[in-house]
Formats: C-alpha cells, structure tokens, sequence
C-alpha cells in the first residue's frame, strides 16, 4: 500500500470548530493540498490525465537498484524543473511504487497520491520563473502497464531481468515525472544490479564499476528526451561498441539467444545510418545502436531513444523504421498524442524509400498496391483518419502508420521530388530536439510552396473518413 507524509499536524485537543475549517480547507484542494497547485493533467485529447502544468522539467537524474531475484526497485529521482507560473504545489506522474520521502530544494515537503498523481507541496511557494529541484525517494515492485489496445508496457519482468519501455504512458511505472512527450530534458541515469548482468539505457554509458557483488552503471543522455523514450534493460547481453567513420559512438546490446540471427541485420546500422543521414539530414544525437532482447520479453519494438528496442532479431525494414525514428518521433517529438501520424508514418515512408533507393519497389509502385489491395492485408485500412485516430486505443493502428505514409506520398507528389527531398531534411532540423504538431506540419508544408493548393490532401487524405478518391 502506498504510504503519504501527512499534509496538516495531528495534534490532540484541537476545538471542533478549527478540525472543521481544516477539513473544508483541504476537500476544496486538489489532491488534499491547499493553495494553487499546477495542473494534474495537461488534457492531452486521448490521455488527458498524463503530464502536469505548472513546471517545466529539464532535467532528470535516477539513481537506481533493481534485484531480479526480488522483483524490487529502489531510487531516487531528483527533477531539476522551472516553475511556469506561481506554484503552491505541483503534481508528478507515478503510477504504483510506495513512495517513502520527498524534498523540495533539499527540505521536506508535504505530499500525498491519488492514483497516477503525486501531490507535492513545496515548504514554500515557488514563483514564476524559479528553478527548483525536487527529489522522491521510492521503492517497490513495478507494474506492468496495459495499454488501451491492449499491449503492455511500463515494467516488463523477463527471464533474466526487466526492461522498461514507455509508449504511450509505461514511464511512470519506474520513475515520477512529467511524463507527456510535450516536456522533454535530459537525464542521468545511475543503475545497480547484480554482477553479472548488464544494464542498458539511452544515451552513453560514462561509467561502470562493479564492487561488493554488484555492478552500477551510469548512463548520460544530453539531449533532450520525452520520457516515453528513455528505457532500461536488464539481463545477460553481448555488448559491442563501434564507431561509424565519422566518429559517431555504437552501442549494440544482444540477448546471447538472439545473437546469430540478429548479427546480419546489425551488421547494417553503419549502411542505414549513413542513408538516413544522406536523406534526413545531420544526425540529432550523440550515440546509435540498438537493444535486442529475447523473443517475446515484449510485443513490439520500440524506438528508444540512441538505441531502438528490438524483441528478438529484427528485419532490415524494422531497423530502418526504428532509426528513422530518431529524427521523426526522438528529436521532432509530437506536442500531443493525436499527432502521433507524424511519428509513425515518417518512420513508414522512411521503410518505403529505404526500399526505392535500394534496388526494391518505388514508393509510387507502393502507394499504388496499397491503395488498390491494401484491405486485403489491413482490414482497418480506412477505418479512420491519420490525423484524428477514434480513440486511445487506436494510435497504433493500421491508418496512423500506413495512411500516414501516404498523406506524405501525396504531398511528394504535389510538391515533386526536389523539394520534398528537402522537406525530409529540413523539417527535422527545423524542429530540432522540440515538439510539433499536426498544424505546425500542415503549415509548414504550405508555407513551401504557396502557390500549390494542399487542401484537397489535408480534408480527403489527413482528416477525411472512408477510401479518398484516387486523383
């Protein structure tokens, strides 16, 4: 059961009539806390509950322990964040884990839980514009998240460890945070687990030592991440460490099951990143490489941050989707969920041009199939629109990556291959390590090339309901 630091002193002989005014004082708050707290919820359109006003995190150092013999995490997170407007108490998300002591600028501060919400009540009020670090210490078991379509992430236990993936909302399962992919930063990342295993996560690895029977590892990530993105993985990996011509760090960690089939394909990164950055231009991070666990430890890949996750050996397409993703989804990261096509279907035409310029079919030829055959493969094809998934529960379908996909062949073939080349180029680096939406995009776009009409796209191909006509 999850414990919390009381918000008012017991005390014994207090008159009824001041018990009375503190109990109307505290039912008029919210979560328990008196005063003008930040938002508990940043009304994201499919989880409205998932991140919090009022601050801005920029920072994110986990100091970490995990016992697999156990199932038990211990940490301590210290968010380093500014204030956006006057605050008398903010909310963190954390979903499960007892939370056992929580600071503001090194004092105690009150707090309690009502589900997912951690309440925080500085010692004293924070104004608008201050820098504050706030630090909870916690431990547990965490969970396993079902998503709304039904697939899980959070905390996976796995045969040998866990990993920890956080699309849409997993993060809050291991550590309190703003967890909505509108707020990003930095992070720090201290994990100590038995010798023996490793532990993986984004970023670069800056330090290991291992001591005493067991193994801590710190891992650096500078540029900014959602925390959707950020992962750790646990268990007996094969580790390589490369670099590409140019200097940029490697990092590869391969379940020892998956090692055979997976060493052809990873075999690829250099050729992959080398045609990604030829085609989206300069590379947004400090590190690639890749995690491959073994098959079925979880129910998809996911792009992680410097390094996607991979269950089990994955194919030159998912690879080439995965690392697209970088640039599409890690450095230009969407400002809500609804706009979760414009991940998605980059990374899908990323596969389809992948295939163009390496001796497969054209991404016109493509279209062309999908268009005339694609029900027979995907029976939700044109269920609903890329740009306004039905629910939560459909982000991660068929029209969000497919009819993605060819929102942006249209737009290629409307703009004409010059100058779409250089939209995949210059809208990453336009938006670099920040967040857009789909009005962003549309203008964008438009501002491209004023004197075509992209119109019928956006209402029949973005937003339209049922098969768009062919012209």
């Amino acid at each position: 059961m999850s414990r919390s630091a009381p918000l008012v002193p017991v005390a014994l002989r207090v008159p009824a009539a001041l018990l009375l005014a503190g109990a109307l004082a505290l039912t008029a708050c919210d979560g328990g806390v008196h005063g003008t707290p930040g938002g508990s919820g940043l009304r994201d359109p499919y989880f409205p509950k998932m991140g919090n006003g009022g601050y801005d995190v920029t920072h994110y150092a986990l100091d970490l322990a995990f016992d697999p013999d156990t199932a038990k995490l211990s940490g301590t997170a210290t968010l380093t964040a500014r204030a956006t407007q006057d605050l008398t108490a903010f909310d963190l998300d954390l979903d499960g884990l007892d939370v056992e002591k929580v600071t503001v600028g090194g004092d105690p501060a009150r707090w309690n839980r009502t589900g997912q919400e951690l309440t925080v009540r500085p010692p004293e009020d924070l104004d608008e514009g201050r820098a504050f670090r706030v630090t909870v210490a916690y431990s547990g078991t965490p969970k396993t998240i079902t998503d709304p379509d039904g697939s899980e992430e959070g905390w996976l236990p796995t045969e040998d460890g866990a990993v920890a993936l956080g699309e849409p909302t997993g993060s809050m399962a291991w550590f309190p945070g703003n967890h909505h992919p509108s707020d990003k930063a930095s992070y720090d990342l201290t994990i100590t687990v038995p010798e023996g295993l490793q532990a993986v996560s984004n970023g670069e690895l800056t330090a290991s030592r291992t001591a005493g029977g067991r193994t801590t590892s710190h891992w650096h990530t500078a540029e900014p991440m959602a925390s959707y993105l950020a992962t750790l993985a646990i268990g007996d990996y094969d580790i390589h460490s490369s670099t590409l011509p140019d200097g940029l760090p490697v990092y590869v960690a391969v379940d020892p099951r998956e090692a055979a089939a997976s060493r052809k394909v990873l075999a690829q990164i250099p050729s992959v990143m080398t045609w990604a950055r030829d085609t989206f231009g300069p590379y947004p991070f400090s590190s690639t490489g890749a995690i491959v666990d073994r098959e079925g430890d979880a129910e998809y890949a996911l792009e992680t941050q410097n390094r996607p996750f991979f269950p089990g050996a994955p194919d030159t397409e998912t690879l080439v989707h995965e690392l697209a993703h970088q640039w599409y989804g890690d450095s230009v990261t969407p400002k809500t969920w609804r706009d979760m096509w414009l991940n998605e279907g980059f990374a899908t035409y990323a596969e389809w041009l992948w295939a163009e310029d390496h001796g497969g079919d054209s991404a016109q030829k493509t279209f062309d199939e999908l268009y005339t055959h694609g029900e027979d493969e995907y029976d939700d094809l044109w269920s609903f629109p890329p740009g306004k998934p039905s629910t939560a529960a459909h982000l991660s379908d068929t029209p969000v990556y497919q009819r993605g996909a060819m929102v942006l062949h249209k737009i290629r073939q409307r703009l004409g291959d010059t100058a779409f080349r250089a939209l995949l180029r210059d809208w990453p680096t336009t938006h670099r390590h920040g967040n857009a939406d789909t009005e962003d995009f549309t203008t964008y776009v438009e501002d491209l090339a004023p004197d075509k009409d992209f119109g019928p796209i956006w209402e029949e191909w973005l937003y339209g309901e049922g098969k768009p006509e062919r012209a």
